[in-house]
């Protein structure tokens, strides 16, 4: 999200040259002001440009981005309630991690925003109130996700029953939401914009147009898009229909609590076989202390280097030297280890020999290491990816549903004056 702010602000040429200080809505305790909204609606102009994206007239534009307004300062103002902070180094980590996505050094990131009208420190207000309100929802809502083992087994035997379970969709959505509990009269006149709705496609305008001139989703000015999914993340709503869809085909009308939905597959791909290459290796490890310096425990490595060399049985030296209790009393035996097990500075000693070889003495955060490859293969992981898929899934499936009830709560409990005129 944040990414995605900075490309809309560093394409933006110009500021408001003179701010507008009316209210436009009272939001509890605070308000939004002309000024806010204004510089809103130019960082999401920027935005649509930017993806080539339909503009949507004035007026819904200004709708739908004094809603997104409302929406930061009531989940702020929650956070501030349960006393949630962004420190002012985890800012500077935050920013220096902006520049260097962006190939600049935190200076040059800050002349650039600068030397295109915005106020450095107003930038910096902007990023802690997004990772305010991201720490905000982790610990409201993903916090309290849990997906149980039953869970998983109970997904990956539907998604076998139903086939291909590596399915991916590029979904676009448009919602017409409903308070809760709505009344008729409430429900009727979503009914009256959903027929408006589905008669412009029927006609032939483009589903993103139409979302962001109509939809009340998070996504809305993003012409509705979703992103990619696989079968596994389709919202429960989504799930038994979306696998249905050909490519541009747009579903019927859905219904849930937040309201009516439309959901179009843009897209729709297959992922491959999950191949995994493993190394079957052991190590002798000496760990450093304050009897045991770096040259000590390099000199005793190298000398039992010599010694495998020489004829030595790399188990035996391991079982009676290696401090690595775990694999020491089998020999130093590593297993069978895929890519990204073992830390980075020992998986770059290991990947570069070949079965048979022995490694130089090397450092790593946990101490001095000899290696030894026996064996390597391609393994297909599909089991274990698919189980760690399905949680991961699972998990965002449920965060998606909990944190759209979440924020219609939010929404619904907050008190909301609008002062257009």
């Amino acid at each position: 999200m944040i990414k995605y702010l900075i490309a809309g602000l560093l394409l933006t040429g110009s500021v408001l040259a003179a701010p507008l200080d009316r209210i436009v809505a009272v939001v509890n305790d605070d308000v939004v002001l002309e000024s806010e909204l204004q510089e809103a609606i130019q960082t999401v102009r920027q935005q649509i440009r930017q993806r080539d994206g339909a503009m949507p007239p004035p007026e819904i534009l200004r709708r739908q981005v004094l809603e997104r307004v409302i929406m930061q300062q009531v989940q702020l103002q929650r956070a501030e309630q349960n006393g949630i902070r962004v420190s002012d180094d985890a800012l500077n980590a935050a920013l220096m991690q902006i520049a260097q996505n962006n190939n600049l050094s935190l200076r040059e990131f800050r002349d650039v925003l600068e030397s295109d009208g915005f106020d450095f420190a107003d930038f910096r207000d902007s990023i802690r109130e997004e990772m305010i309100v991201s720490r905000l929802r982790k610990a409201q809502v993903e916090d309290g996700i849990v997906v149980s083992d039953r869970e998983i087994e109970n997904f990956l035997a539907t998604q076998s029953l139903q086939g291909n379970t590596e399915a991916s969709f590029r979904l676009q959505h448009i919602l017409i939401s409903l308070p809760e509990p709505a009344s008729p009269e409430q429900v009727q006149a979503a009914e009256v914009r959903l027929e408006s709705v589905q008669t412009l496609l029927a006609d032939g305008a483009e589903f993103s147009e139409v979302a962001a001139g109509y939809s009340d989703g998070q996504n809305a000015l993003e012409g509705g898009e979703l992103g990619w999914r696989k079968q596994g993340e389709l919202p429960s709503l989504f799930a038994a229909v979306v696998p249905t869809l050909a490519e541009g085909e747009i579903s019927q009308v859905l219904r849930s609590g937040s309201g009516f939905h439309l959901v179009r597959v843009a897209e729709k791909k297959s992922e491959e076989t999950h191949l995994v290459r493993q190394t079957l290796a052991s190590h002798i490890l000496i760990k450093t202390s304050e009897l045991v310096t770096d040259e000590e425990a390099q000199q005793r490595l190298q000398q039992l280097r010599e010694r495998i060399v020489n004829g030595d049985d790399f188990a035996e030296l391991a079982r009676a030297h290696s401090d690595d209790t775990g694999s020491a009393i089998d020999g130093g035996s590593l297993g069978w280890t895929s890519p990204g097990v073992m830390v980075p500075e020992f998986e770059e000693e290991m990947d570069v020999l070949s079965p048979g070889e022995l490694s130089g003495v090397f450092q790593s955060r946990f101490g001095w290491h000899l290696i030894k490859v026996f064996d390597r293969r391609e393994q297909n992981m599909a089991e274990e990816f698919n189980r760690n898929q399905a949680r991961e899934q699972l998990r965002q499936r449920k965060i998606e549903e909990e944190l759209e009830s979440w924020l219609r709560a939010l929404r619904d409990e907050a008190y909301v004056e609008y002062r257009e005129s």
